[in-house]
């Protein structure tokens, strides 16, 4: 009778979904898009293109979870040439000598309900660092339907002060306030290639 209960047992959680795991994730299903105000008449946005990170994610404790993402500066895009370009210079992102940000959490707390979380980071942009906190939704965990593997989707919002990074010309003519809107799919590590 035992061996029979530990056998349904192990049947049974080796059938369930498991999301304790480490994710990747997938640069094709990234974004980071920020926007800012322009003199007040209008809200441009601009997003990142290559990102790569690694999430620690358990979906029955997601308060241990831990993210860690690097954003390559370079790839911003605008769609307008000629602002990419003069934001990669000196007087704003600096990318020659600033080539990567990073995004590394430090805290993950429960949000309003079961499908939102706080998380709080180390941002380092433009050669600083300081604290974000991430406004995070947690769209959808379970089996990928390409991949056949465990994966989970979130998105997240954020806003913050560029000129608190070192990258302050034109304000307030050009906003201060930068606001983030961030998605991605994660991949079971041993799946995301």
């Amino acid at each position: 009778m035992l061996r029979r209960l530990a056998l349904a047992s192990a049947l049974a959680l080796a059938a369930a979904p498991v999301f304790a795991a480490t994710y990747t994730l997938d640069p094709a299903h990234t974004q980071v898009v920020y926007s800012w105000t322009h003199f007040g008449f209008s809200h441009p946005s601009g997003q990142f293109g290559k990102i790569q990170g690694t999430l620690e994610f358990d979906a029955a404790a997601p308060t241990r979870s831990k993210v860690e993402v690097t954003i390559d500066m370079a790839s911003l895009n605008t769609n307008v040439p000629a602002l990419d370009e003069h934001l990669q210079k000196e007087d704003f992102f600096d990318v020659a000598k600033y080539p990567q940000a990073t995004f590394k959490s430090t805290k993950v707390e429960a949000g309003k309900d079961s499908k939102h979380l706080k998380v709080t980071g180390d941002l380092t942009l433009h050669g600083v660092t300081k604290p974000v906190v991430l406004d995070v939704t947690i769209n959808k965990l379970g089996e990928h339907p390409m991949r056949k593997k465990p994966a989970a989707g979130f998105d997240a919002t954020a806003t913050l002060k560029r000129s608190e990074f070192g990258v302050g010309a034109y304000v307030p003519n050009i906003s201060d306030e930068i606001a983030l809107r961030i998605t991605t799919e994660t991949i079971a590590a041993d799946a995301a290639k």
